[in-house]
């Protein structure tokens, strides 16, 4: 009993530094109120910001690598196969939709000696689903191509590929689209092959002999992600090894995708827009470049902050010395998807809108050299990944770090750490993503939180946050004590009340203002109640 006293005395008192050293290890006021979902291993979980599990789903397949929440509550998943053909980092493999009970209702194999699903799938407004692949040249068609033989340092030569399939049944699909990189090549190493041309001049083109100081092997490009704007109905793509996002017209059928012609932008498959390094099309140098194997670039949806401007996480590999930023930029755009640019000069920005790193400030420790995400908030928040380390963390406009989370599952077998201990050594994080509460595809759903992921968990930092908003406020909970009901007033809007026993466990939740504790045993509660941006945390006993 001296025990639990001396919890609930830490917990009402408003503190929010923690002793934890994997969950959620750091939480305050202004943390965004959402739901955090990742994968590791073969699992995929769905967390409060207490790091306590709201959904989980299990794959027999390790991520491959991208992960989503739909609207109708299923997860659209890629998957690792076993497969030894075209392997490198990010390899998948499967495609996989599960319902929100976790129950596996469509499964779709990408997988052959010629073709593999990689890094990323994405999930259309339509239903469709697009899948980046990479498929196999070989190395007598990549020198047809214009490719120096001196360049080809493997067997094969990897071309990136976009489907857009329609999923049929259990395991099948209808492709209904398809762009490939290949088709849109230049190079002006020999005339006597496809492709030549003037690089600097032909920038919606791709060199295939810059290589950005890389070994010249078949997965020469990299694509790490591709992430859909359903306002230009355009794609931006993520080429690691060239530090280079490209930005891709959608609206091509895929004949016109394969060609320069066509389209709302009129320019088929080719390049509408590019940024991070000049030198891959010869406006520029090495010290021109800005992006240093940047994942996960997208366009921040209309309705939030910094609407219309291409968030990314910028790794900073390839540069000395290796720091990890956030960047925002803002492409120019003379009307809605069509970029403004200037022939023989290299594409605007010349600088970011904004950036977020720890260097800076004298405080080297942030840098993943791979994976990762940032994602912009509602509250104007932003979630980052820092994905080698398996740490996500949220700042405000402030930079200031409001919450923190590590990753206590380790990435390689899915050992589960105990909470007081190291992180697992391996524990990397693809990226992490945060829906808001009032995201669909919680409707009607049980979102009573379990037990945290990490063994022996301490949940002292949550539930004890209290706000000056339901200061200016007030709020009076009524009768209290109370032998069953109780009743919460405020002239505050209030969205939600949560109910915590003496132990940090959430037992009950309601969007109502009458609470009935009728059915719970006697003792202290702690009562979160939210309003429409802030919460506070106050204390109800049952007789």
């Amino acid at each position: 009993m001296i025990k639990r006293l001396l919890l609930f005395a830490v917990i009402i008192s408003n503190i929010s530094v923690s002793q934890n050293t994997i969950g959620t290890t750091f939480i305050s006021e202004g943390v965004y109120d959402g739901y955090t979902l990742f994968t590791v291993s073969t699992e995929t979980y769905l967390i409060n910001n207490c790091g306590e599990v709201i959904n989980q789903w299990t794959s027999t397949f390790p991520p491959g690598n991208s992960v989503y929440l739909l609207e109708n509550g299923n997860l659209l998943r890629a998957g690792r196969t076993s497969s030894s053909d075209i392997t490198f980092g990010g390899q998948g493999g499967v495609v996989e939709l599960y319902n929100w009970d976790g129950n596996l209702i469509w499964q779709y194999f990408y997988d052959t000696p010629m073709m593999r699903q990689h890094h990323d799938v994405y999930p259309m407004p339509n239903g469709n689903i697009l899948i980046l692949a990479a498929t196999v040249m070989s190395n007598s068609e990549a020198i047809q191509a214009g490719r120096d033989p001196l360049l080809l340092t493997e067997t094969d030569l990897y071309n990136e590929q976009i489907i857009e399939v329609t999923p049929l049944g259990l395991d099948s699909v209808n492709i209904v689209w398809e762009w490939n990189i290949k088709d849109h090549l230049i190079q002006d190493f020999d005339a006597t092959k496809d492709n030549f041309g003037n690089i600097g001049l032909n920038p919606n083109k791709l060199d295939i002999n810059f290589l950005n100081g890389g070994s010249g092997g078949s997965n020469w490009l990299h694509i790490n992600s591709i992430q859909y704007n359903e306002e230009r109905d355009q794609i931006i793509l993520s080429s690691r090894n060239l530090s280079e996002i490209w930005i891709i017209d959608h609206s091509t059928t895929t004949a016109e995708a394969a060609s320069d012609t066509g389209g709302t932008y009129g320019k088929g498959g080719d390049l509408l827009y590019r940024w991070g390094n000049p030198e891959a099309y010869k406006q520029g140098t090495n010290a021109d470049r800005t992006l240093f194997g940047q994942h996960t670039p997208y366009f921040i949806p209309s309705n939030l902050p910094n609407s219309g401007k291409i968030l990314l996480f910028n790794n900073g590999i390839d540069r000395t010395p290796s720091y990890s930023q956030v960047d925002i930029i803002s492409p120019p755009e003379t009307s809605l998807g069509v970029y403004d640019y200037s022939q023989n000069t290299k594409y605007l920005p010349n600088n970011t809108d904004y950036t977020y790193d720890e260097f800076t400030t004298g405080n080297s420790d942030f840098f993943s050299p791979i994976v990762s995400s940032a994602r912009q908030l509602p509250n104007g928040n932003i979630l980052i990944c820092e994905g080698n380390q398996g740490h996500f963390f949220e700042i405000n406009s402030n930079e200031e770090k409001v919450w923190e989370y590590v990753n206590p599952v380790n990435s390689n077998n899915g050992n589960i750490s105990s909470q007081g201990d190291p992180p697992p050594n391996a524990n990397l994080t693809f990226r992490a993503e945060k829906y808001p509460t009032n995201y669909a595809a919680f409707d009607g759903r049980d979102l009573t939180p379990g037990d945290p992921i990490e063994l022996n968990p301490d949940l002292t930092l949550c539930n004890s946050l209290s706000v000056s908003e339901f200061e200016i406020h007030p709020i009076s909970i009524y009768p209290n004590p109370t032998n069953g009901s109780f009743k919460v007033s405020s002239t505050q809007n209030i969205n939600k009340i949560e109910v915590y026993n003496i132990l940090g466990k959430r037992v009950l939740v309601s969007s109502g203002t009458t609470i009935d504790l009728s059915f719970q045993s006697s003792g202290v509660y702690l009562i979160k109640i939210h309003s429409d941006k802030n919460s506070i945390t106050k204390k109800v006993v049952k007789n």
